[in-house]
């Protein structure tokens, strides 16, 4: 199933008492503090079938949100909004976005102002991994270009990219050898939006359509997304052939060979994978450096 679009909801000017402020006499005295939040989640469960369980319940939001402002004070009202945001999105783990805004109606300044307000936002973050590889061209520059496209892209930050490796062509078909490497990042886009920017950046770089597991100027692959199973006709996640190839296994266990993955550890399905001598090897750095041509 393609990826649901995320559902609105709401909580409105929800007033709770609570000894937040600066000022000496805000921590004793106590003010009322006005709150609202708005998430977004996937909701499409509860949406078709009419299951509360599946829903996120506007309860709940009002009780986190009361749990944190009649807590430990606090001195900024931002701190609040910002604390009541995390435990948002730890709690429910169906939130994908919240904004939650704090209004303060006694704030002590000394102009005659309705309120004060101050609103905070937080995304959920997801790990996801990619694989890239390239066999045609100057094959370095291309991975190279690949890896800065993705690291400059909204919503998507890159954390790990692993060495250069020369790889056999997997697949049956004869043609040049490729370069492979893996990234691993952070990302709080939707599976299917990460997954349309993998293909943008592919026709962008020179891919074309041509035959399958044939040559290529640029492949990349998005490996998982957190430990989210997808399968439509678009996208299937975990990468459905992730733990047949060496040449994504070995550069993924490189920065991430503790990552779980469908269940399993990359490090372990890389020590059982059946391998042939010479499938991948690792580039020497000196050597992935000088841009030399590898097999």
């Amino acid at each position: 199933m393609i990826t649901a679009p995320l559902t609105a909801v709401f909580v409105r000017d929800l007033c709770l008492f609570g000894y937040h402020g600066v000022l000496p006499e805000e921590n004793r005295i106590g003010q009322r503090f006005i709150i609202d939040i708005e998430i977004r989640a996937d909701l499409s469960g509860a949406i078709e079938t009419d299951d509360y369980l599946q829903a996120v319940c506007y309860g709940t939001l009002c009780d986190i949100a009361s749990d944190i402002v009649t807590g430990k004070p606090m001195g900024l009202i931002e701190a609040l909004a910002g604390r009541i945001a995390d435990e948002v999105l730890r709690r429910l783990e169906r939130v994908e976005q919240v904004l939650v805004t704090v209004r303060k109606p006694s704030a002590p300044v000394p102009y005659p102002v309705s309120e004060t307000a101050t609103t905070v936002e937080r995304q959920r973050v997801h790990e996801v991994a990619f694989s890239l590889g390239a066999n045609l061209g100057d094959r370095e520059a291309i991975l190279a270009t690949a890896t800065d496209c993705l690291s400059l892209e909204s919503g998507l930050q890159l954390l790990n990219v692993s060495s250069l490796y020369d790889s056999a062509p997997w697949g049956g078909i004869e043609q040049p050898g490729f370069v492979n490497l893996c990234v691993t990042g952070q990302t709080t886009l939707r599976p299917h939006a990460v997954l349309a920017i993998c293909k943008r950046i592919e026709r962008e770089l020179g891919r074309q359509p041509g035959l399958r597991w044939g040559a290529r100027a640029i492949d990349i692959d998005l490996l998982h997304y957190d430990e989210c199973s997808i399968s439509d006709r678009i996208l299937t996640l975990p990468h459905r052939h992730l733990f047949e190839r060496a040449f994504v296994l070995e550069p993924l266990a490189e920065i991430a060979a503790e990552r779980v993955i469908g269940g399993r550890r990359v490090a372990d399905a890389l020590a059982v994978l059946p391998r042939t001598s010479g499938d991948v090897t690792r580039r020497d750095p000196d050597r992935a450096a000088s841009g030399n041509e590898g097999a």
